[in-house]
């Protein structure tokens, strides 16, 4: 089975080459490397010319309008049943695509796997320790299921689609939000589902000017957006619901949600001194009645939360994807 490796590049010199040796040592399959120069003004070009000498790899050339529409542009030039996402700065495994051309053999309800990762360079800040934990804590289908509110569950460049799933979710799309993201939202709103390899297959680098932390679409608003959206047209939308949270972070969800007609019942909150939040009613956790019709929002921003709302929840016999869902 051919692979397609999904590479799109821009000004990407110092990272290029080490990003295209890894690709191209890939163990045990027949793969593509299908290039999308995105408008390079540094000498990305001529690393990927040369590159071409190998007939495994073809460059297309972009218009530099962003990496949606490179993403778009060098899919609609692969001709694999699988399309491997790769980024020009990340490192990876020699045997990344065996792998992960395994298990989507395995487990045919799988649209996209990934895998565990590894930032780089070392030490990290604690904010982005804190990402690597979480994303190697959501491994199968149920983990990255249950916590595709809080953030992406797989990492962007460590995926592997069948490109039939990529085709029945529209192709990667631009709406004012993290594309990826977006992207895996939508393959399980079709019925598709993510896992990963567990095993550590991407060196994930991180840098001032990378993407996610540069462009406006990662920033914190998009993304509260992008939950409430999904939130509305899937699991809210024949469903009544509550916010565990009433902070800034729960009232945020709240005033997103209200934009598609969804209000919650009320909120519960460990602060008794909280009475309102955006016109519902405050009331203490204490106060969570078991699990009914209502789906529980969980919408808390400080570490460590999320371990301590699931202990509570667990004592009142809530089930995490069924009864309730973080989202943040």
């Amino acid at each position: 089975m051919l692979i397609s490796v999904l590479l799109p590049a821009r000004n990407a010199q110092a990272t290029l080459s080490e990003a295209l040796d890894g690709v191209l040592a890939q163990e045990g399959v027949e793969l593509e490397l299908v290039c999308v120069d995105d408008g390079s003004s540094d000498g990305t070009r001529d690393i990927l010319a040369k590159a071409s000498r190998d007939r495994r790899v073809r460059i297309v050339q972009g218009a530099g309008r962003g990496l949606v529409e490179a993403l778009n542009l060098g899919l609609a030039h692969c001709r694999g049943e699988l399309i491997a996402r790769m980024d020009a700065d990340d490192l990876v495994h020699p045997h990344r695509l065996r792998l992960q051309a395994g298990l989507l053999k395995a487990e045919p309800a799988l649209g996209a796997v990934g895998s565990l990762v590894r930032c780089f360079p070392r030490p990290l800040t604690p904010g982005l320790a804190r990402l690597e934990q979480w994303l190697d804590e959501q491994v199968t289908a149920q983990q990255c299921r249950d916590a595709r509110f809080v953030e992406s569950p797989l990492v962007h460049p460590s995926a592997t689609f069948r490109r039939e799933a990529l085709q029945r979710a529209g192709g990667w799309q631009d709406h004012g939000w993290a594309e990826d993201w977006d992207l895996f939202l939508r393959l399980i709103e079709h019925g598709f589902e993510l896992a990963k390899v567990p095993e550590i297959l991407l060196w994930w680098r991180d840098s001032p000017e990378r993407l996610t932390r540069t462009g406006a679409v990662y920033r914190a608003d998009p993304m509260v957006r992008l939950r409430a959206h999904y939130l509305a047209r899937g699991p809210l939308r024949d469903r009544p619901f509550d916010i565990c949270g009433a902070g800034p972070t729960g009232k945020r969800l709240a005033r997103a949600l209200e934009l598609h007609e969804k209000r919650p019942r009320c909120f519960y909150d460990i602060d008794r001194r909280k009475l309102l939040a955006r016109g519902a009613r405050v009331l203490h956790a204490s106060e969570l009645p078991p699990p009914g019709d209502a789906l529980l929002l969980c919408a808390v921003g400080a570490a460590g939360a999320r371990e301590e709302i699931r202990v509570m929840l667990a004592a009142k016999r809530y089930r995490e994807g069924r009864d309730y869902l973080f989202a943040a």
